[in-house]
């Protein structure tokens, strides 16, 4: 049975993982029969959300203690990963993810990434095992592996953040999956377009779906 590992950024649209997009991507994975398992990073929050009025709240919350409620409380510390555990690596989106994965959401192009989502996207590239990307994630997996083919859709000031940190951008609209068959890397643009809950069910499962026949794909060559 393939196992995914699926990184969350929070909990939270605005400040940490897409709701939707996580919850969706789980269930693609065990509606194909697979398995999967989250983990996400030991760290503060960049900051707190209040999700009613979209102002900033003054507090601070935990990455991995908010994502534990997206898994039920079945997750591990994103240092425990090994990517010798896992057929693949799936990152849902979220503001989060261009806040507490990396700093894309307020440095851009000049961006920093966590050093152990970094670390997981280059143990996986260099196991040359798939790395799934969806919403605004795609924008972190350049910056860490630089020149590949990638989508969040349509979004011009996003696309020149990826451009400018060497990748390069495929137009998508919903439920479209950019695959790289080079690096291995999948993406779908999922909420980085005006989106329905229907609409991240296509891009789940597509996602889901390519990653795991380009696996059976591979074991049967």
């Amino acid at each position: 049975m393939k196992k995914f590992a699926v990184v969350l950024a929070g909990c939270g649209v605005y400040d940490g993982a897409e709701i939707h997009e996580a919850t969706l991507a789980m269930l693609a994975i065990a509606q194909a029969g697979a398995e999967y398992q989250c983990f996400a990073p030991d760290i503060d929050q960049h900051h707190v959300i209040n999700h009613l009025t979209g102002e900033e709240m003054p507090e601070k919350r935990n990455v991995l203690i908010e994502s534990a409620r997206i898994a039920r409380g079945d997750i591990k510390p994103l240092s425990e990963f090994k990517e010798v555990d896992f057929d693949a690596i799936l990152f849902p989106g979220g503001f989060g993810a261009a806040k507490n994965l990396s700093t894309v959401a307020i440095e851009g192009a000049n961006a920093s990434v966590n050093p152990e989502v970094a670390r997981a996207i280059k143990s996986m590239h260099v196991a040359k095992k798939p790395i799934g990307a969806m919403c605004i994630t795609p924008t972190f997996v350049v910056k860490v592996l630089g020149e590949i083919d990638v989508t969040i859709g349509s979004d011009q000031a996003t696309i020149d953040v990826i451009e400018s940190m060497g990748g390069s951008h495929v137009l998508t609209e919903h439920g479209d999956v950019v695959f790289d068959a080079t690096n291995l890397v999948f993406t779908t643009p999922c909420y980085m377009l005006e989106a329905t809950i229907t609409d991240i069910w296509d891009g789940a499962y597509n996602i889901v779906d390519a990653i795991l026949k380009s696996m059976n794909g591979a074991e049967e060559e």
